[in-house]
Protein backbone atom coordinates (compact mmCIF):
# COMPACT_ATOMS: atom_id res chain seq x y z
CA UNK A 1 0.00 0.00 0.00
CA UNK A 2 1.34 3.39 -0.76
CA UNK A 3 2.07 5.48 2.24
CA UNK A 4 0.04 8.29 0.69
CA UNK A 5 -2.92 5.95 0.20
CA UNK A 6 -3.21 6.15 4.41
CA UNK A 7 -4.02 10.32 4.11
CA UNK A 8 -7.83 10.97 3.92
CA UNK A 9 -9.64 12.39 0.78
CA UNK A 10 -9.28 15.90 1.33
CA UNK A 11 -10.20 19.17 -1.35
CA UNK A 12 -6.67 19.82 -3.07
CA UNK A 13 -4.96 22.35 -1.43
CA UNK A 14 -3.48 25.50 -3.06
CA UNK A 15 0.01 26.10 -1.41
CA UNK A 16 -0.37 29.68 -2.17
CA UNK A 17 -3.68 30.19 0.13
CA UNK A 18 -0.36 28.97 3.22
CA UNK A 19 1.57 31.72 4.63
CA UNK A 20 3.16 29.58 7.37
CA UNK A 21 3.26 26.75 9.19
CA UNK A 22 3.39 26.09 12.83
CA UNK A 23 4.34 22.33 14.29
CA UNK A 24 4.06 21.06 17.83
CA UNK A 25 7.46 19.37 18.92
CA UNK A 26 6.84 16.43 21.30
CA UNK A 27 5.24 13.41 20.02
CA UNK A 28 5.09 15.31 17.02
CA UNK A 29 9.09 15.15 14.92
CA UNK A 30 9.80 13.15 18.41
CA UNK A 31 8.72 10.63 20.48
CA UNK A 32 8.66 12.46 24.14
CA UNK A 33 8.29 9.00 25.90
CA UNK A 34 11.86 7.66 25.52
CA UNK A 35 13.43 11.23 26.00
CA UNK A 36 11.55 11.97 29.45
CA UNK A 37 12.30 8.58 30.76
CA UNK A 38 16.50 9.44 30.31
CA UNK A 39 15.72 12.57 31.68
CA UNK A 40 14.23 10.91 34.60
CA UNK A 41 17.14 8.56 34.99
CA UNK A 42 19.90 11.45 34.71
CA UNK A 43 17.98 13.59 36.95
CA UNK A 44 17.59 9.98 39.65
CA UNK A 45 21.12 9.54 39.25
CA UNK A 46 22.29 13.60 40.03
CA UNK A 47 20.46 12.74 43.15
CA UNK A 48 21.50 9.64 44.10
CA UNK A 49 25.16 10.94 43.78
CA UNK A 50 24.33 14.61 45.18
CA UNK A 51 21.19 14.37 47.35
CA UNK A 52 21.24 10.70 48.41
CA UNK A 53 18.37 11.53 51.10
CA UNK A 54 16.17 12.90 48.61
CA UNK A 55 16.75 10.06 46.17
CA UNK A 56 15.57 8.13 48.77
CA UNK A 57 12.28 9.74 49.84
CA UNK A 58 11.63 10.47 46.07
CA UNK A 59 12.22 7.90 43.46
CA UNK A 60 10.90 9.03 40.13
CA UNK A 61 7.30 7.44 40.67
CA UNK A 62 6.92 9.33 44.09
CA UNK A 63 8.42 12.70 42.53
CA UNK A 64 5.80 12.67 39.91
CA UNK A 65 2.79 12.53 42.63
CA UNK A 66 4.72 15.42 44.24
CA UNK A 67 4.90 17.39 40.78
CA UNK A 68 1.23 16.50 39.87
CA UNK A 69 0.32 17.95 43.57
CA UNK A 70 2.32 20.85 43.40
CA UNK A 71 0.66 21.41 40.02
CA UNK A 72 -2.84 21.55 41.59
CA UNK A 73 -1.64 23.83 44.47
CA UNK A 74 0.00 26.51 41.63
CA UNK A 75 -2.46 26.06 38.84
CA UNK A 76 -0.41 29.59 37.65
CA UNK A 77 2.67 26.83 36.67
CA UNK A 78 0.14 25.02 34.65
CA UNK A 79 1.83 27.04 31.20
CA UNK A 80 5.36 26.87 32.88
CA UNK A 81 6.40 23.57 32.83
CA UNK A 82 10.41 24.02 33.83
CA UNK A 83 9.35 26.46 37.36
CA UNK A 84 6.69 23.77 38.03
CA UNK A 85 9.61 21.21 37.82
CA UNK A 86 12.36 23.26 39.62
CA UNK A 87 9.25 23.70 42.65
CA UNK A 88 8.73 20.21 42.79
CA UNK A 89 12.09 19.57 43.20
CA UNK A 90 12.66 22.36 46.03
CA UNK A 91 10.17 20.85 48.00
CA UNK A 92 11.96 17.49 47.46
CA UNK A 93 15.43 18.11 48.64
CA UNK A 94 13.79 20.43 51.75
CA UNK A 95 11.59 17.46 52.81
CA UNK A 96 14.19 15.16 52.84
CA UNK A 97 17.03 17.55 54.73
CA UNK A 98 19.05 18.44 51.79
CA UNK A 99 19.63 21.62 50.31
CA UNK A 100 16.89 23.04 48.38
CA UNK A 101 18.94 25.55 46.71
CA UNK A 102 20.55 22.95 44.53
CA UNK A 103 17.16 22.77 43.21
CA UNK A 104 18.64 24.81 40.03
CA UNK A 105 21.31 22.36 39.04
CA UNK A 106 19.46 19.26 39.93
CA UNK A 107 16.58 20.60 36.67
CA UNK A 108 19.59 21.73 34.47
CA UNK A 109 20.99 18.31 35.04
CA UNK A 110 16.57 17.28 33.90
CA UNK A 111 17.01 19.94 31.50
CA UNK A 112 19.76 18.99 29.49
CA UNK A 113 19.10 15.10 29.08
CA UNK A 114 15.52 16.43 27.90
CA UNK A 115 16.73 18.17 24.74
CA UNK A 116 18.58 14.60 23.44
CA UNK A 117 15.90 13.86 21.36
CA UNK A 118 15.42 11.07 18.43
CA UNK A 119 13.08 11.99 15.32
CA UNK A 120 11.04 10.16 14.19
CA UNK A 121 11.86 7.88 10.92
CA UNK A 122 11.95 10.47 8.15
CA UNK A 123 10.70 13.94 9.74
CA UNK A 124 14.41 15.57 9.44
CA UNK A 125 13.82 15.30 5.10
CA UNK A 126 9.98 16.40 5.64
CA UNK A 127 11.50 19.77 7.66
CA UNK A 128 13.66 20.13 4.34
CA UNK A 129 11.10 20.01 1.72
CA UNK A 130 8.44 22.26 4.44
CA UNK A 131 11.29 24.64 5.58
CA UNK A 132 11.91 25.21 2.00
CA UNK A 133 8.30 26.12 0.77
CA UNK A 134 7.00 27.95 3.83
CA UNK A 135 8.07 29.59 7.17
CA UNK A 136 8.23 27.11 10.00
CA UNK A 137 7.40 28.27 13.61
CA UNK A 138 7.87 25.53 16.83
CA UNK A 139 4.91 25.87 18.70
CA UNK A 140 4.90 24.21 22.21
CA UNK A 141 3.86 23.84 25.89
CA UNK A 142 6.90 21.90 26.61
CA UNK A 143 10.45 23.39 27.21
CA UNK A 144 12.92 21.98 24.24
CA UNK A 145 15.25 23.99 22.80
CA UNK A 146 14.97 24.18 19.41
CA UNK A 147 19.00 25.10 19.15
CA UNK A 148 19.61 22.41 21.61
CA UNK A 149 17.51 19.24 19.98
CA UNK A 150 19.33 20.43 16.81
CA UNK A 151 15.96 20.98 14.57
CA UNK A 152 16.31 25.25 14.73
CA UNK A 153 17.80 24.76 11.35
CA UNK A 154 14.25 24.40 9.88
CA UNK A 155 12.53 26.96 12.05
CA UNK A 156 12.41 31.16 11.82
CA UNK A 157 11.28 31.09 15.61
CA UNK A 158 9.81 29.14 18.40
CA UNK A 159 6.88 30.36 21.34
CA UNK A 160 6.56 28.06 24.17
CA UNK A 161 3.54 28.61 26.59
CA UNK A 162 6.12 29.90 29.08
CA UNK A 163 6.65 32.30 26.88
CA UNK A 164 3.26 33.13 25.76
CA UNK A 165 1.95 32.91 29.14
CA UNK A 166 -1.01 30.29 28.22
CA UNK A 167 -0.39 27.12 27.02
CA UNK A 168 -2.45 25.32 24.36
CA UNK A 169 -5.03 25.05 23.66
CA UNK A 170 -5.80 28.62 24.73
CA UNK A 171 -6.16 30.66 21.23
CA UNK A 172 -4.07 33.46 22.67
CA UNK A 173 -0.50 31.60 21.98
CA UNK A 174 -1.99 30.73 18.71
CA UNK A 175 -2.42 34.29 17.76
CA UNK A 176 0.87 35.35 19.22
CA UNK A 177 2.40 33.06 16.96
CA UNK A 178 0.70 34.78 14.30
CA UNK A 179 1.36 37.67 14.56
CA UNK A 180 5.30 37.34 14.92
CA UNK A 181 4.73 35.49 11.29
CA UNK A 182 2.95 38.28 10.24
CA UNK A 183 0.16 35.75 9.21
CA UNK A 184 -3.53 35.88 9.68
CA UNK A 185 -4.30 32.59 11.42
CA UNK A 186 -6.43 31.22 8.52
CA UNK A 187 -3.10 31.40 6.73
CA UNK A 188 -1.15 29.24 8.98
CA UNK A 189 -1.29 26.08 9.15
CA UNK A 190 -0.80 24.12 12.55
CA UNK A 191 0.56 20.52 12.53
CA UNK A 192 0.52 18.58 16.06
CA UNK A 193 -0.28 14.74 17.32
CA UNK A 194 -2.88 15.64 20.13
CA UNK A 195 -6.36 16.45 19.14
CA UNK A 196 -7.44 18.87 21.77
CA UNK A 197 -4.19 21.28 22.60
CA UNK A 198 -3.29 20.68 18.95
CA UNK A 199 -5.93 20.61 16.61
CA UNK A 200 -9.06 21.93 18.26
CA UNK A 201 -6.89 24.44 19.99
CA UNK A 202 -5.96 25.74 16.56
CA UNK A 203 -9.23 25.34 15.29
CA UNK A 204 -10.61 27.67 17.12
CA UNK A 205 -8.16 29.94 17.06
CA UNK A 206 -8.80 30.40 13.38
CA UNK A 207 -5.98 28.11 11.77
CA UNK A 208 -5.80 25.39 9.94
CA UNK A 209 -4.87 21.87 11.54
CA UNK A 210 -3.29 19.11 10.36
CA UNK A 211 -3.55 16.11 13.05
CA UNK A 212 -1.01 13.58 12.89
CA UNK A 213 -1.80 10.24 14.25
CA UNK A 214 -2.07 6.13 13.13
CA UNK A 215 -4.67 5.55 10.29
CA UNK A 216 -5.72 3.30 12.31
CA UNK A 217 -7.29 5.40 14.97
CA UNK A 218 -8.53 7.81 12.21
CA UNK A 219 -11.31 9.78 13.41
CA UNK A 220 -14.17 10.83 10.97
CA UNK A 221 -15.70 12.91 13.46
CA UNK A 222 -13.38 15.68 13.33
CA UNK A 223 -13.73 16.91 9.60
CA UNK A 224 -12.05 20.26 10.24
CA UNK A 225 -9.08 19.26 10.06
CA UNK A 226 -6.30 16.93 8.16
CA UNK A 227 -5.55 13.24 9.60
CA UNK A 228 -2.23 12.19 8.75
CA UNK A 229 -0.10 9.01 9.21
CA UNK A 230 3.10 11.27 9.98
CA UNK A 231 4.88 14.77 8.64
CA UNK A 232 6.65 13.15 6.54
CA UNK A 233 3.60 11.54 4.46
CA UNK A 234 1.82 14.86 5.41
CA UNK A 235 4.57 16.74 3.58
CA UNK A 236 4.70 15.04 0.62
CA UNK A 237 0.85 15.43 0.46
CA UNK A 238 0.89 18.95 0.70
CA UNK A 239 3.45 19.62 -1.59
CA UNK A 240 1.49 17.49 -4.29
CA UNK A 241 4.57 14.99 -4.32
CA UNK A 242 3.64 11.54 -2.65
CA UNK A 243 6.64 9.50 -2.49
CA UNK A 244 7.12 6.55 -4.74
CA UNK A 245 6.22 3.68 -2.07
CA UNK A 246 6.24 0.12 -3.72
CA UNK A 247 2.59 -1.22 -3.71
Amino acid sequence: MRADALLPTLPPVDPARLGALTLDLDDTLWPIGPTLARAEQALADWLAREAPATASAWPPARMLVLREQVGRAHPALAHDLSALRRLTLEQALRSAGDDPGRAGEAFEVFLAARQRVDLYPGVAEALDRLAARWPLYALSNGNADLAKTGVGRWFRGSLSAREAGVAKPDPRIFHQACQRLGQAPAAVLHIGDDLRADVLGARGAGLRAAWLRPAAQADPGQPACWQGVDLPALSHWLLGSPPSVPR
